[in-house]
């Protein structure tokens, strides 16, 4: 049995992390060759008569591409790391799939999630970023601050970094995608997926230990 398979695309961390957090929004897609429904965009509707923009995560089950999840700290081909600043802990969630990495700083938010899936089948990559960032772009009053698609450590990537409202608080994100490929002899494909979030209004608060995280964000042959 193939399992179902979540891909987080989006600017936040697809869960509350506490009773007092604001509930995040659901930018999961379901990953699945079992299912006999056409894939569904997660992103908001477009105007009548027009097809909703799809995300990454559509565009590649469109593709017939399948994705494992695989936790970074368990591959042999690649190494795929976030640094960990003094005062954050891991934070673990059965409602988080399987081999994600989250850190969090206390009980909410600013958290950093990592997630690595290996893919099976063929696309197109420049195509698949072009979708990367759907979903950062239709969260509510979505206000882009830098994006870049430029290599990431030699490998094709797509980041974006914005604000948006979410339960009544303005939140601030920065999304990377990373289509990375393993050492040989297999050149395995990953996809990988890193994110940080936090609170706008906390922004120069946090921006030490957050910079920290992205500037630590490690992809890179063994």
């Amino acid at each position: 049995m193939t399992a179902r398979l979540r891909l987080a695309v989006a600017l936040t961390a697809t869960l509350t992390l506490s009773g007092c957090a604001p509930e995040a929004p659901d930018y999961q897609s379901v990953w699945s060759t079992t299912s006999s429904a056409p894939p569904t965009s997660t992103t908001t509707a477009a105007a009548d008569g027009d097809e909703p923009p799809i995300n990454i995560a559509t565009f590649l089950e469109r593709a017939g591409v399948v994705g494992e999840p695989v936790a970074a700290d368990k591959l042999t081909d690649l190494i795929v790391t976030i640094p960990t600043p003094p005062g954050w802990q891991p934070y673990r969630n059965t409602n988080l799939a399987p081999g994600t990495r989250m850190i969090a700083k206390g009980d909410t938010y600013p958290t950093a999630m990592l997630m690595v899936f290996e893919l099976i089948g063929d696309f197109d990559v420049a195509q698949a970023l072009s979708y990367a960032n759907t979903d950062a772009k239709t969260s509510e009053n979505f206000t882009e601050l830098n994006s870049s698609t430029e290599d990431f450590a030699g490998f094709p990537s797509s980041m974006i970094e914005g604000s948006y409202d979410l339960a009544g608080s303005r939140m601030h994100s920065y999304n990377r995608i990373v289509f990375a490929t393993g050492a040989p002899p297999d050149k395995q494909r990953y996809l990988i997926q890193f994110t940080v979030t936090g609170y706008a209004d906390k922004a120069v608060e946090e921006a030490s230990d957050i910079e920290a995280i992205i500037r630590g964000f490690t992809v890179k042959l063994p």
